[in-house]
């Protein structure tokens, strides 16, 4: 398994990234983080956590696969969370001008390393 801290603080240097936290999906509990000053770590883990399992829970009983990229739109920015294996989550915080793009790249690649 590849540093946490370190694929955080990678993800964080995307344009428009405020942060980063790696979160337990059972728990909502923070594992790892890479925050800029005013993002609480801790809300964005347990509305993270709480989304994963609740849209896992739906597509299974829809009968579909588990989604690889979730993105929570809102009006002044984003976020984003890719599952890393059945247990962590990882997620960022973007703002209005973050480069989303680059940012799920980045996180799908980090998902596969941290897994």
């Amino acid at each position: 398994m590849t540093d946490p801290v370190l694929v955080l603080d990678r993800l964080t240097t995307v344009r428009g990234i405020r942060g980063s936290v790696l979160v337990s999906i059972a728990d909502g509990l923070v594992v790892a983080e890479s925050l800029m000053a005013g993002v609480d770590g801790r809300a964005v883990a347990a509305l993270a956590a709480s989304l994963a399992n609740r849209l896992g829970r739906a597509v299974r009983q829809a009968g579909r696969r588990e989604p690889s990229f979730l993105q929570l739109q809102a009006e002044g920015g984003a976020v984003l969370a890719v599952p890393c294996g059945a247990e962590l989550v990882l997620v960022a915080v973007a703002g209005p001008d973050a480069n989303v793009g680059l940012a799920r790249l980045e996180m799908l690649n980090a998902a596969g390393r941290l897994a």
